[in-house]
């Protein structure tokens, strides 16, 4: 079962961003694990939900997807990526960490932690599927602009060969501590330092190539295999293959698919559904006709005495999944006969159907 992230803040789905950031404040006061009766488990339960709502986009996912949007995904084989579901989206968005930087000092509990490296941006972007492509799996190439770890310096922002110096800002630490009074007493907060970007050192000599920011502007094509079965509105993400940021590691590429309408199927989960037209006669009968399916024409035999609107299940003819295929199911209209010649209405009659 999905979390609750609302619930865990003590806050209904209305809740504004303020109403939010105040529940996830008296919460993280109460339970903080530095704090004398303080839950490290509670806390952390607390920093994830604050994590997702008190981010607009993360939230925007969580509500329509719920927490699994936030949960890690296996990957498809073969592939350096997760994050497909059935009829939805599963983002993972790996490890959020604390807030031990903020509120170890806020509220007198001690020390907080470091965080970690910092992570870069990631992106998005659409491809478009046919039919056929998201039934089977295709390998398709996408090209799109990011930032990439400068190729002449590999990301350092030294120019090649000079030698890297401790860092006048922050004397090395990667931090810069800043203390405020308040209220509720002295709040101690740490900041990566702007000048260094948390690595502690900066390079005697800038790289020529990216000026020091380690990062440069990049058009990339990637080959992305797309597994068989995706549906319309379902991502893949690319780890690692988002923005770049200088001294941390790479965001990650949202693949979102888009599947082009096919004037002859309709999916229906793992199933596909198509309409077949029949004269009278064919109906009465019985006979056979072709049937177009993603594996190409079948042939369906009619028995007589079909009716209008029935169906048919081609066995193994569908979408595939882990089980196998799904089926085609074939709905048969019968065609009345317009426009009858004088003998035709005459054998009709005769016949008294």
């Amino acid at each position: 079962m999905g979390k609750d992230y609302y619930q865990t803040l003590g806050v209904n789905k209305n809740a504004s961003a303020e109403e939010i950031k105040k529940a996830f404040r008296a919460l993280a006061h109460q339970h903080h694990p530095d704090k004398a009766g303080g839950n490290e488990a509670k806390f952390k339960e607390i920093n994830e939900a604050y994590q997702v709502l008190g981010d607009q986009e993360k939230r925007q996912r969580y509500d329509q997807f719920g927490s699994a949007a936030f949960d890690g995904a296996q990957g498809f084989p073969g592939g350096g990526y997760s994050g497909f579901s059935q009829g939805g989206v599963n983002f993972d968005f790996g490890d959020i960490g604390d807030l031990g930087d903020l509120f170890g000092s806020a509220f007198g509990f001690g020390g907080g932690r470091r965080r970690g490296p910092a992570k870069g941006r990631d992106l998005q972007i659409d491809l478009t599927l046919s039919f056929e492509e998201s039934v089977f799996g295709a390998s398709k190439d996408i090209t799109f602009n990011k930032t990439e770890n400068c190729t002449r310096c590999g990301g350092v922002g030294a120019e090649p060969g000079s030698k890297m110096k401790k860092c006048n800002e922050c004397n090395g630490a990667g931090y810069q501590v800043r203390v405020q009074r308040t209220i509720l007493g002295a709040i101690q907060s740490k900041t990566e330092c702007s000048a260094c970007a948390g690595a502690g050192e900066t390079p005697e000599k800038t790289c020529n190539e990216c000026r020091g920011s380690g990062l440069q502007k990049n058009k990339k094509t990637l080959s992305v295999d797309v597994p068989a079965g995706v549906e319309d509105g379902n991502s893949l993400r690319l780890y690692s293959q988002g923005e770049a940021v200088k001294g941390g590691q790479a965001g990650d590429l949202y693949v979102r698919l888009h599947v082009r309408d096919d004037n002859r199927f309709v999916r229906d989960g793992f199933d596909i559904r198509s309409e077949a037209a029949i004269g009278f006669t064919m109906a009465a009968l019985g006979g056979t006709i072709d049937i177009e399916t993603v594996d190409g024409k079948v042939e369906l035999k009619i028995p007589a005495g079909t009716q209008s609107h029935t169906e048919f299940r081609l066995r193994g003819k569908g979408v595939g999944n882990r089980r196998g295929r799904g089926d085609h199911i074939v709905t048969v209209r019968v065609l009345t006969p317009k426009n009858l010649s004088r003998k035709q209405k005459e054998l009709l009659e005769n016949l008294d159907l």
